[in-house]
């Protein structure tokens, strides 16, 4: 049963983007590359980068950029519509416009491009072996870090080395509604209208590339159906909409196909891996070392850079182990650029330290769990890659083994096992307002809410501390307007800091009142205005410990999983149902990682899977069978006393479900996804 924003929008009574109407709007296509790579000859018709440039010299001295990242890797930064040369099928070129989409569609023809084809950089061994893919790059190496301690295998102690090596395709979160937005210029005023993860991370994309005043800028969240990652950042389609409302004084609008989303939304994992562990005999890891590749696409413009030290980071997850050493690199290919999916680096670290326990597991002749105990901690510890100090993993994963009933059920069935570490993304904190009046309470959060059921929770916090019952509570939709300061809902942040934020907000109010009346009354705050807010500061990672076991039967070239069991620490439960929803959930985006989904290119560049048939996405027979779901409830310092959760089934999942899959089979599992061809 469904109550307040659910029912809503379930009722079909949401007001999504493309719901929107404005008087005399416009309606905008855009003109996408065919190729991989190519050198632009010539540019006619349409709006396109000529124009842009000359208003960006103008508007703000220089061409604008959308990364905004660090200034080494200028170079590598995407342009708003391409500049010279293409460097990835669906890359902008020019935009067009008409009085309806079918209109501006029909237009897209008058657009005449004269490519001049170039060898296409297709994968990640090619990238490392191609001449640079940017003009005056000396390489196709986007960034690369060491983490831990670089150490010969003559100065430690052990008595057998394995190595494997393992890929994770590139894969895109396919939510049920695509990007779109709506700008309106008016008066020197840009109201614009989203569908997404974070409104202040727009407003800001906006004003730095706009050259507009943040004051002259507000942007308000649309009901919002899905993300998963893909909705927290900042596309060029916004910023040429912005620029036509202000070019033609008209409201623009911008809804992608879905076949314009595979090809141009950016996509996650697409990382390859080397990893060698040395062991002792009774299955105690002495060392590690591990070199990675993460594919990030044509241009700096989403995560690139950041996400191999991130996977990097985390990749002795829960263990103890010593010595450690990871060469982890992003590459340069002729793909859309590479941005968060739901994990966002943190299952492909997993993905890495799990598969080789299971490997020195079958080594050695000892139960995978035993091994995962022998390598956990008694003690709280530092990981040598600088992870911060973790709580004792041995008891927790016993407490798992025991819930989830593993060694009995791993008599009988092919059973896979994860033990993983969540790291969310606290930093830099979240902001919450609450207003009261007319009977009423208004919640505002920093952190846009996209389909994960947040305001359940925001209502359960207001009862708890304000003794208001949840039918006079309403989660607003992100507006700058009303939440001046934000940052978004992302990295299983947003019950931890929104949360606190929003525990603190309540006790402001409440005092507020108290000051007024001289005594704190839920009527007295409902049926009079009030108004507080707060930003909860985060500069910490709450990490927290977590445990997935898959059973799964392997029949006639189809993987039937069986039973999906977890058990997780989440802190604070704030709402239970919430949590069940988010967890099932993320089972079937782990799941699907391993069986059917990824995007797929041909050796030139080519998209082939470019459409949502061909996207590999679960159906309703390849939902498991039984879920058991398991919490243990470790509240943690902040205010809320939550933990992340939102990433961790995904993070477990695809380990597990690998191995429970090898042990049918008796194939090793290296690859996600693992395909027809496998089976």
């Amino acid at each position: 049963m469904y109550s307040g924003k659910k029912a809503f929008l379930v009722n079909g009574r949401g007001r999504y983007i493309d719901d929107i109407n404005l008087l005399d709007m416009l309606y905008m296509s855009i003109y996408r590359s065919p190729y991989a790579r190519a050198r632009l000859k010539n540019i006619d018709g349409g709006l396109n980068s000529h124009e842009l440039r000359a208003y960006y010299k103008a508007a703000v001295g220089e061409m604008a950029d959308l990364s905004g990242g660090r200034e080494d890797l200028k170079l590598y930064r995407e342009p708003v519509l391409a500049i010279d040369y293409v460097n990835y099928v669906g890359q902008p070129i020019a935009a067009v416009f008409g009085k309806n989409k079918y209109d501006s569609e029909d237009k897209l023809s008058e657009v005449n491009v004269d490519f001049e084809p170039m060898q296409a950089v297709s994968s990640i061994d090619e990238s490392l072996k191609s001449d640079p893919v940017h003009n005056g790059a000396s390489s196709n190496i986007l960034a690369s870090y060491t983490l831990g301690t670089k150490f010969d295998e003559k100065d430690i102690d052990y008595d057998i080395s394995l190595e494997d090596e393992f890929f994770n395709e590139r894969i895109l979160g396919n939510s049920i509604e695509t990007r779109g937005c709506i700008a309106d210029y008016r008066d020197g005023f840009l109201t614009f209208y989203a569908s997404t993860q974070s409104v202040h991370s727009i407003k800001n994309g906006l004003a730095s590339t706009l050259g507009l005043d943040r004051d002259k800028i507000r942007v308000i969240q649309a009901d919002t159906g899905g993300a998963f990652g893909s909705k927290g950042g900042y596309y060029p389609e916004y910023l040429i909409a912005a620029y036509a409302s202000m070019k033609y004084k008209k409201p623009v609008k911008w809804i992608e196909t879905r076949s314009e989303y595979l090809m141009a939304a950016y996509a996650g994992r697409g990382v390859k891996s080397w990893a060698k562990i040395y062991a002792k005999n009774n299955g105690k890891i002495t060392g590690i070392q591990v070199k990675l590749y993460v594919d990030a696409g044509a241009y700096d413009a989403g995560t690139g850079s950041f996400a191999p030290y991130f996977i990097g980071y985390q990749i002795t997850g829960p263990y103890l182990i010593k010595n450690v050493y990871v060469e982890a690199s992003s590459v340069i290919t002729n793909k859309s650029p590479m941005g968060p999916y739901r994990g966002a680096g943190r299952p492909e670290a997993s993905f890495i330290m799990e598969r080789m326990i299971d490997l020195l597991a079958d080594r050695i002749g000892k139960d995978p769990a035993d091994v995962r105990l022998i390598n956990a901690s008694d003690v709280p510890f530092t990981s040598p890659t600088g992870l911060q100090v973790m709580d004792a993993s041995r008891p927790f994963l016993e407490k798992a083994l025991k819930t989830m009933n593993y060694y009995e059920i791993s008599k009988n069935e092919k059973t896979g096992l994860s033990f993983f570490v969540l790291i969310p993304s606290t930093r830099p904190g979240e902001s919450a307002r609450i207003v009261s009046g007319d009977g009423h309470i208004k919640v505002y959060l920093g952190g846009d809410t996209h389909g994960q059921g947040h305001e359940a929770w925001a209502r359960n916090i207001i009862k708890e501390y304000l003794n208001v019952d949840e039918s006079l509570v309403t989660l607003e939709n992100g507006d700058t307007k009303e939440l001046d300061e934000g940052v978004g809902a992302w990295g299983s942040r947003s019950a931890i800091v929104g949360g606190s934020a929003l525990v603190n907000a309540c006790k402001k109010i409440r005092e507020q009142v108290k000051s007024k009346f001289g005594e704190y009354a839920p009527d007295k705050l409902l049926n009079n205005h009030f108004d507080a807010e707060d930003f909860f500061s985060a500069d910490f990672s709450l990490n927290s410990l977590n445990a997935n076991m898959i059973t799964a039967r392997v029949l006639n070239r189809r993987v039937d999983v069986t039973g999906w069991y977890c058990y997780y620490d989440l802190g604070n439960v704030l709402d239970m149902g919430n949590v069940i929803g988010q967890i099932q959930g993320g089972a079937l985006e782990g799941i699907g990682q391993v069986l059917s989904e990824g995007i797929k290119y041909s050796d030139d560049g080519q998209l082939i899977t470019n459409s949502i048939s061909l996207a590999g996405l679960l159906k309703a027979d390849d939902i498991p069978d039984k879920f058991h779901i398991h919490i243990a409830e470790n509240p943690s310092d902040v205010p809320s006393h939550a933990k992340g959760l939102g990433e961790s089934p995904t993070i477990g999942t695809p380990s597990a479900l690998a191995r429970a899959i090898e042990l049918n089979t008796g194939s090793r599992v290296r690859i996600t996804p693992i395909g027809p061809d496998y089976l």
